[in-house]
C-alpha cells in the first residue's frame, strides 16, 4: 500500500470557482481513512486548508500556518475559501476558511514563500532529544488496539509509527502522576518521501501527550494549532517529540518538533489544547 499517495488524493480539492476577485472556492469530501471516529483530524484539515491556500498564492511553500478549530467538522462535503491578504516578491498571505451548511467550522491564516530563494544565516540549532538515538527495543508500535480492539483511529493506521516505550500510556494499567506530559517516536508514510502537506498532517499526528502523565481523559480537542515549516525533509522516516506543560483552568499547550534522519528540523507546532471536565477528572489537582 503507498500511504503517501493515498494521502495526496485525500487532500486533492475540487476548484469550484470564485466569489469575487480576491476569493477562490473549492470543496472536498473529506477521506475517512483521516478520522477519529466520526470526524476529520485537525491535522488532516490543516493540510487540507494549507492544499487550497498554496493552490491560490503565487509561493511555493507554506512556512506558517494558524488555525483556529472553531466547531466540529461533520463527515461530509465541505467548501474551502481562500482570500488573498498581501503578496509581496518574497512572500504572501491568505485567509482560509472551511465551511459546511454555511457555518465556518475552522479558519487559518498561513504565510507562504519560497525555500528555493530563501537565504540566510544558520545558527542556534535545536537538537533532537536522547531518545533519537536509544534502541529500536525502546519502542513500541502507535496501537490502541492492544489496549482495546478498535480504538486505534483510522488516521493512525495510514502511518507506520513507533512510540518510546515510556511515553505509551495505552500499555500502562494505571495513571502514574511522575510520568512526563511527552510523546516521543518516529513515523513513515510508506511510498514517497514526506512533503509540505504531510508535515502539517504530522504537526497533531500524536495524541494529546498529557495522558501519558494522567490516562485516558476522553476527547482533548485542539482550539488552535500554529505549525511552522522550517525545510522539506531529507529522509523518509522522521522523529517527533512532543511535550505538554502550564495545564491552567483545564487548557495546556502542547509543543511538537520535528527532525528527520539526518538531524535537520524540518516541522514545529504549537497548539493550545483542553481537557473537558477537567474538575471532574482529575479532582486531586484542584487547589
Amino acid at each position: 500500500m503507498n500511504n503517501f499517495n493515498n494521502f495526496q488524493k485525500a487532500i486533492d480539492l475540487k476548484e469550484i470557482g470564485s466569489n469575487d476577485e480576491n476569493v477562490s472556492l473549492f470543496e472536498l469530501m473529506p477521506d475517512e481513512n483521516y478520522f477519529v471516529g466520526r470526524t476529520p483530524h485537525g491535522g488532516y484539515l490543516m493540510a487540507v486548508m494549507q492544499k487550497a491556500l498554496l493552490s491560490v498564492l503565487p509561493h511555493e511553500h507554506a512556512i506558517n500556518l494558524n488555525t483556529h478549530y472553531l466547531d466540529r467538522t461533520d463527515p461530509v462535503k465541505v467548501k474551502i475559501s481562500v482570500e488573498t491578504l498581501r503578496i509581496s516578491k518574497g512572500s504572501s498571505v491568505g485567509q482560509v476558511k472551511l465551511i459546511q451548511d454555511g457555518k465556518i467550522t475552522c479558519a487559518m491564516t498561513g504565510l507562504c514563500s519560497d525555500f528555493n530563494y530563501m537565504k540566510g544565516v544558520d545558527d542556534i540549532a535545536t537538537q533532537p532529544p536522547n531518545i533519537f538515538n536509544f534502541d529500536r527495543d525502546d519502542f513500541v508500535d502507535f496501537n490502541y488496539d492492544l489496549k482495546g480492539l478498535g480504538y486505534t483511529p483510522n488516521f493512525v493506521k495510514q502511518v507506520d509509527c513507533s512510540i518510546y516505550k515510556k511515553h505509551a500510556w495505552w500499555l500502562k494499567e494505571n495513571a502514574d502522576q511522575n510520568e512526563v506530559a511527552r510523546c516521543s517516536g518516529f513515523v513513515e508514510m510508506s511510498g514517497g518521501m514526506p512533503n509540505q502537506f504531510v508535515l502539517a498532517f504530522y504537526s497533531d499526528f500524536f495524541p494529546p501527550v498529557v495522558m501519558n502523565k494522567y490516562g485516558a481523559l476522553g476527547w482533548v480537542p485542539t482550539l488552535s494549532l500554529t505549525t511552522n515549516i522550517r525545510q522539506i525533509p531529507t529522509t523518509e522516516k522522521l522523529f517527533m517529540d512532543v511535550q505538554a506543560k502550564d495545564l491552567k483552568k483545564g487548557f495546556f499547550e502542547q509543543d511538537c518538533i520535528i527532525w528527520d534522519l539526518n538531524e535537520n528540523l524540518v516541522a514545529t507546532s504549537r497548539q493550545l489544547t483542553r481537557i473537558l471536565k477537567s474538575e471532574d477528572k482529575l479532582p486531586h489537582l484542584l487547589k
